[in-house]
């Protein structure tokens, strides 16, 4: 079955792999540097050819594995998303910091570049014309956002007609379903790409008895069910691992459907 998602004009994977922790979470750690890029193929080879990062983790030395792993396969094959951090939003800081995510990740552009948290201190304009020129140069192909609310989206969008904020990441899941008020009508309408981080709640999902009685219909765990829920509903889900066992877990979400009548009874049993 076709479970693509768009993300501008591009068709993408609709299960990635998050990499917050990878390579170290708020200081770098390279003691399992050859393990962690090994990690990384192994997503890549099982399908979850779309990988988000971002310039915070590990101060950049997640960036530098994930260039490091992305070599062995097509560029044109991997759909990369990093962040610039909400400290770096003025202008000439967009630029610098794009051009060093580029660096670390050792690739002529990156496929969609976000606004890591928003930051009122400086003007959404001013962030959003660098965001163009990086588009305009060739340096990312997307611009989006992250953790933006629907008013703070919808200024984005003004600020900046000629391409448009394509996507924005966000904390939703069966557990945290925030988003499905007003943002997700409003991205579902607007044809912007809804991105769920923590999409199995740290593990919290992992063990639901619910969810396992329905997997066991599909012969599916209850992580695979609750993933699946997720890009039913129209999301792209970016789950965090270090382990082959859960990338092969998570990667087996994709490829078939919940029915009707079982998307429904989640839905409801987790309103």
């Amino acid at each position: 079955m076709d479970d693509f998602k768009q993300i501008g004009r591009d068709r993408v994977v609709p299960i990635g792999l998050g990499t917050w922790g990878i390579g170290g979470k708020s200081y770098p750690d390279s003691s399992k540097d050859s393990e962690m890029i090994k990690i990384i193929k192994f997503a890549l080879q099982s399908g979850l050819k779309l990988i988000d990062t971002a310039e915070f983790y590990a101060q950049g030395h997640t960036e530098e594995l994930v260039g490091k792993a992305i070599k062995d396969f097509e560029r044109e094959s991997v759909f990369v998303i990093s962040k610039v951090w909400y400290t770096h939003l003025e202008r000439e800081q967009v630029i610098k910091a794009a051009e060093n995510s580029l660096k670390r990740l050792d690739t002529p552009y990156i496929d969609l570049y976000l606004i890591h948290w928003p930051n009122e201190r400086v003007p959404l304009r001013e962030t959003l014309s660098a965001m163009q020129r990086l588009i305009d140069d060739g340096k990312i192909k997307y611009a989006g956002v992250s953790n933006f609310d629907i008013g703070l989206l919808k200024k984005a969008r003004e600020e900046m007609p000629r391409s448009d904020i394509v996507a924005n990441e966000i904390r939703y899941s069966l557990l945290y379903r925030e988003a499905e008020k007003e943002l997700m009508p409003y991205c579902k309408r607007e044809k912007i790409a809804l991105i769920a981080y923590t999409p199995l709640e740290k593990g919290l999902i992992s063990g639901d008895t619910f969810l396992n009685k329905i997997g066991q219909k599909y012969n599916k765990t209850a992580a695979q069910v609750a993933l699946n829920w997720l890009i039913s509903n129209d999301t792209i889900a970016i789950p965090k691992s270090e382990k082959v066992a859960h990338i092969k877990e998570n990667a087996g979400a994709m490829g078939w459907k919940l029915l009707q009548e079982d998307f429904n009874a989640i839905s409801e049993k987790y309103s």
